[in-house]
């Protein structure tokens, strides 16, 4: 009966380790693959990781484990155990993955005891990472001819613009001066018409008040009271 209950066990157990947990990653990049327990439960195990799946005992093709809480790993530059193994934290992380790497990994966690371990299964499958484009800088060979005929067309460039802008500079003022010259003569014209026609105005009001003005008439002098006077004046001296 006893021998029964062992063959059940062992053959739930291989059923248990039969399931695969897939884990997708990037070749290139780091993978981490879970495993983890409960330290509360069981306090801090011992554990271990290996390529394929968990056998019965301890762990196939072994190259990660620990032992009393000391760590043995076989290339620590490959395999890294990031998390925290006081804390329950066993998962492996694979450094830089590679096409080599995919495929079954096993971890088991020893739980004292007939039976008890936790054994995880997961199949790693990585996929080529995107391409990254890489920007080149080209650099093209000047030699000291080459920079000197390069100065000085830059050189002219400039003192062509210059003498280029010292001209329209130049046209501008003389179109401005003549601009101005020609108001001035047009002022001028309208001057002279103005004092033309106000003295031609005036001239002919001044006619015109004169015509229109009555003349002076100068009255006849009577010189026959005149001759009256005369006359009488020696008719009364002979009376005196």
């Amino acid at each position: 009966m006893r021998n029964l209950y062992f063959v059940l066990v062992s053959v739930l157990t291989g059923v248990a380790s039969e399931i695969l947990t897939e884990v997708g990653g990037l070749t290139g990049h780091n993978v981490t693959l879970p495993c983890v327990y409960d330290v509360d439960s069981h306090g801090v195990l011992d554990f271990c990781w290996g390529r394929g799946k968990v056998p019965r005992f301890k762990c196939s093709d072994t190259f990660l484990s620990s032992e009393d809480q000391s760590v043995l790993n076989e290339d620590p530059s490959r395999y890294q155990v990031l998390g925290s193994p006081t804390d329950g934290d066993v998962s492996l992380t694979i450094v830089d993955a590679q096409w080599s790497d995919e495929g079954v990994y096993g971890c088991r966690i020893q739980i004292p005891g007939w039976f008890n371990d936790i054994k995880v299964n997961i199949r790693l499958v990585l996929k080529q990472a995107p391409v990254e484009e890489i920007t080149t800088q080209k650099w093209i060979s000047v030699t000291a001819g080459d920079y000197q005929r390069h100065l000085e067309k830059s050189t002219s460039a400039l003192t062509s613009t210059g003498a280029d802008q010292r001209t329209l500079s130049a046209v501008e003022f003389v179109v401005t001066q003549n601009k101005f010259n020609a108001f001035l003569d047009v002022g001028n014209v309208v001057r002279m018409g103005a004092i033309f026609f106000s003295t031609i105005i005036i001239i002919l009001v001044f006619i015109s008040q004169r015509r229109f003005q009555p003349g002076v008439r100068l009255q006849p002098v009577n010189t026959s009271a005149a001759e009256n006077i005369y006359e009488s004046i020696p008719a009364a001296s002979q009376r005196w």
